[in-house]
């Protein structure tokens, strides 16, 4: 199959590979004949269009053209401009098919059973300064403890290094060294089996700002001590600044009073000695690593589960390919009784009214209106905009309207009913599919969905990103067997097979879910994971896309 119409109602058509101007095809009984070039992953009208009338695609409107257009002309920036239908809430009349979960009514995964009932699916001690002020302490604390107790991942750029300094001190000629090195990057040798790994949430924060940034930072902060990928927490502050070591404890309390991890506390100002701050948390931390060493994996159901969902790199394909491949996964999860978060508001500009009529609680429906109505106003007011979310290479892989980028994007989210919308670092806790309030940027999102409570996070991309997260795995799904080809080293799922027929949305979702089980059980490591890819970029509520 050459070209795709996602909708019946849409009046473009994809490509699902690279056409050339004049090409004629047939597609559910109408010719086409192109008028132009067609990359794959680019739309084209399917019908000629006036000026301002409505470009359709998902069935809803993702633009307007500018200007006349005719069938088989290609769409892009210069011919349609962001538009979307308005949205208001209605009485909940929305009927959900769920898909058949009969095959996994019975799987468990192996996880980390924490006192409050959450389990988690990794075991990790987690550092957090209060203040940018003590990151550099934070990165000499990294560097002892990730090369002593087996954590560091990067041996094998410090042997190329290595074979580097000594060609030069042989006078020898750099330019001509091989720098292949047989060298695994998963550590082999961690002294402590069942601790997954020592994380460090280095951030910008704490002071300066305004006190609103440090009250917003602290309940972040205070979610990642809490949630149950971490075993235990080591905090370090300065003493001075706007974020007190008393406010992140009293947000802790308050989001679980019955916290009982261990929880220790160093503070420079009260140190005798740079020395003396670093060698004490060391040592404490190594004996609460000795007890968090004893913690084991045990069977626990999927509907303990609780994954995030994003899109990142997105291409012309996400929409059509890895995005609806997870949201059945999702729907299979919480078809399970599992607990699925969706975020990214400004990448949902433009499908609110599908959102909306699948809330059944009208409360969560008018906080999810207000906070969208908020975001846009605040973009709206530096100059800026949802429409202004595309990069440019979501643009040049087809993605040229926020609408069209928004419509795919939410399709992560599966078809479920959306039981709760919660505002940044508010905690899901109702089993189901949750909105939660972030920006598209990457890492803000998977850090908020992380703080949320997400165990795990599915990641999809077109075009390829890195990114990962401290303390919950995220896995990464490619929409193109051309980039797993391409940057195999950081994707763990390929949903290529969906663009060339080879498998339906519906068996991809459920080979994602069997994924998800087996990272959930450690049987497998994400590239992100094992690369220690520790994306964490905190949300100042500023005007992010």
């Amino acid at each position: 199959m050459q070209v795709l119409k996602v909708h019946p109602q849409d009046n473009v058509l994809v490509a699902l590979q690279d056409l050339k101007k004049g090409t004629r095809l047939t597609y559910e009984g109408a010719v086409y004949s192109l008028q132009e070039d067609i990359p794959a992953k680019h739309k084209f009208f399917g019908r000629r269009l006036d000026a301002g009338e409505a470009v359709i695609m998902y069935g809803v409107i993702v633009g307007r053209a500018q200007h006349e257009v005719t069938t088989g002309q290609w769409m892009n920036t210069g011919n349609v401009k962001h538009d979307t239908s308005p949205y208001e809430y209605h009485p909940y009349r929305y009927v959900w098919n769920p898909p058949d979960v009969s095959r996994f009514v019975e799987r468990t995964f192996m996880g980390y059973h924490r006192s409050d009932g959450r389990v988690g699916t990794a075991n990790y001690w987690l550092f957090i300064p209060t203040v940018f002020c003590e990151n550099r302490n934070l990165d000499v604390i990294r560097e002892a403890l990730h090369n002593e107790l087996g954590y560091a991942v990067t041996d094998k750029y410090k042997a190329k290094t290595r074979i580097l300094r000594e060609w030069y001190e042989r006078q020898n000629d750099v330019s001509e060294v091989d720098l292949t090195v047989q060298e695994s990057v998963v550590p082999v040798d961690r002294l402590f089996k069942h601790v997954d790994g020592i994380k460090f949430l280095n951030h910008q924060g704490g002071c300066g700002g305004t006190r609103q940034d440090a009250a917003v930072l602290s309940k972040l902060l205070a979610a990642y001590a809490n949630h149950p990928n971490v075993a235990g927490v080591t905090v370090l502050s300065l003493g001075c600044q706007n974020l007190q070591v008393r406010d992140f404890v009293e947000d802790l309390k308050q989001l679980n009073p019955t916290f009982d991890k261990p929880l220790l506390i160093f503070e420079q100002q009260q140190a005798v000695s740079e020395e003396q701050l670093i060698t004490a948390a060391i040592h404490q931390t190594f004996m609460g690593l000795v007890e968090a060493n004893k913690l084991l994996r045990q069977p626990a159901p999927l509907h303990k589960l609780a994954i995030g969902v994003k899109c990142g790199g997105s291409d012309g394909f996400s929409g059509i390919s890895a995005n609806p491949a997870v949201g059945y996964c999702a729907d299979l999860l919480v078809a399970l009784g599992g607990t699925v978060l969706l975020a990214e508001f400004p990448e949902l500009c433009g499908a609110e009214q599908n959102l909306l009529d699948r809330m059944p609680d009208e409360h969560a429906a008018r906080k999810f209106m207000a906070l969208m109505q908020a975001y846009g106003a605040a973009a709206e007011r530096v100059g800026s905009g949802f429409h202004m979310n595309p990069s440019p290479g979501n643009i040049k892989d087809g993605l040229i309207t926020d609408a069209i980028k928004s419509n795919g994007a939410a399709k992560k989210g599966g078809t479920s009913p959306i039981v709760d919308v919660l505002d940044y670092t508010e905690q899901a806790n109702k089993p189901g599919l949750n909105l939660v309030c972030t920006p598209g940027n990457d890492v803000e999102a998977t850090t908020g969905k992380a703080a949320s409570g997400a165990t795990l996070i599915l990641f999809t991309t077109g075009l390829g990103t890195p990114t990962g997260n401290p303390v919950c795995p995220v896995i990464k799904v490619a929409t193109n067997s051309r980039l797993t080809e391409r940057m195999g080293d950081i994707i763990d799922i390929d949903c290529g097979p969906i663009i060339n027929g080879a498998k339906t949305i519906a068996e991809m979702g459920e080979e994602i879910l069997e994924y998800c089980i087996k990272a959930a059980s450690g049987e497998v490591m994400p590239h992100a994971v094992r690369l220690n890819q520790d994306d964490f970029i905190p949300w100042k509520r500023g005007v992010s896309l």
